[in-house]
């Protein structure tokens, strides 16, 4: 009951609200979350107990604001090319969920920011420091809240494990056992000359293994949330329905494992642990875009 009230009190600061009321759960709800989480823990990062990689380390020991550094850099070049949806009442709504998804993860003081950009696309992306943004076309396909809750809390999980600055580390945009950023002269062009234009950043795929484990991570995030663990299944079955010779998720899938892969591994993981778990999927409370 405690942990419940510090959350809804961390919702309130974050998002500027008056009150968490609309965020609260039933209390038989957070039982279950609770259980829930309990069971799946041992299952969310199994690599978690093994010994840290050399590269681990090094990203280790960046600093939070080297990191955010790159994000911003690697963010409004994105923004240059794709704007936000220019509906303010859009970009609030989108950054309480996510700033509610992300106070459950491991990093929740990072300044988490979230936003629909303007694409046909159907696509996703988490930048470094907490900059995370869905296109127009994904946002569309979203049925309830707690399919933006999964969405998003996919992207988190990415950035709370730094899956993309190990991509950087390995092409050697970014060295970052040398510690390029912050510590010379020189530093926004030495970083523009690093990061480049963003877009080719966003562009490499992840190891499969990274999508996999922030698939598991986002499930489990969205059920502390109190949400329905089930969106982001749901999405991906969505997804997967799409042709592959539609543009509109040409990307997607050229720098993801499909979807059928990731529901597949997704089962492997979870199993039967959420099969008793229902929580709400707040089809009502989603914002609807403007034609």
């Amino acid at each position: 009951m405690k942990m419940g009230i510090r959350y809804m009190v961390l919702l309130a600061a974050l998002c500027g609200l008056s009150t968490a009321q609309g965020f609260d759960l039933k209390q038989d709800l957070k039982k279950k979350l609770e259980e829930a989480k309990q069971k799946v823990q041992p299952a969310e990062t199994p690599s978690d107990a093994a010994a840290p990689s050399e590269a681990q380390a090094l990203l280790a020991d960046f600093s939070v604001d080297e990191e955010i550094k790159i994000g911003r850099q690697i963010a409004g070049n994105l923004l240059g090319a794709s704007p936000l949806v220019p509906d303010e009442a859009l970009q609030v709504y989108v950054n309480k969920v996510g700033r509610w998804v992300a106070s459950q993860s491991e990093r929740p003081d990072l300044a988490w920011h979230f936003g629909v950009i303007e694409s046909a696309d159907i696509n996703a992306f988490a930048i470094p420091g907490g900059y995370v943004f869905l296109t127009r076309g994904l946002y569309q396909r979203l049925r309830n809240e707690a399919e933006l809750a999964g969405v998003l809390a996919h992207e988190v999980a990415h950035v709370t494990r730094k899956h993309h600055l190990k991509i950087l580390q390995k092409s050697k945009l970014l060295d970052i056992g040398a510690k390029a950023l912050g510590r010379q002269a020189g530093e926004h062009d030495r970083l523009r000359n690093l990061i480049g234009s963003g877009a080719e950043v966003m562009a490499r795929s992840l190891d499969k293994d990274a999508e996999y484990e922030a698939d598991r991570m986002g499930v489990v995030l969205a059920g502390r949330a109190g949400y329905d663990p089930f969106g982001l299944p749901v999405v991906l079955q969505q997804v997967g329905q799409v042709k592959k010779d539609d543009t509109a998720v040409a990307l997607l899938f050229k720098t993801h494992p499909h979807p059928d892969a990731r529901l597949g591994q997704l089962d492997l993981a979870i199993g039967q642990r959420f099969d008793d778990l229902s929580g709400p999927t707040l089809e009502s409370r989603l914002y609807r875009l403007r034609p």
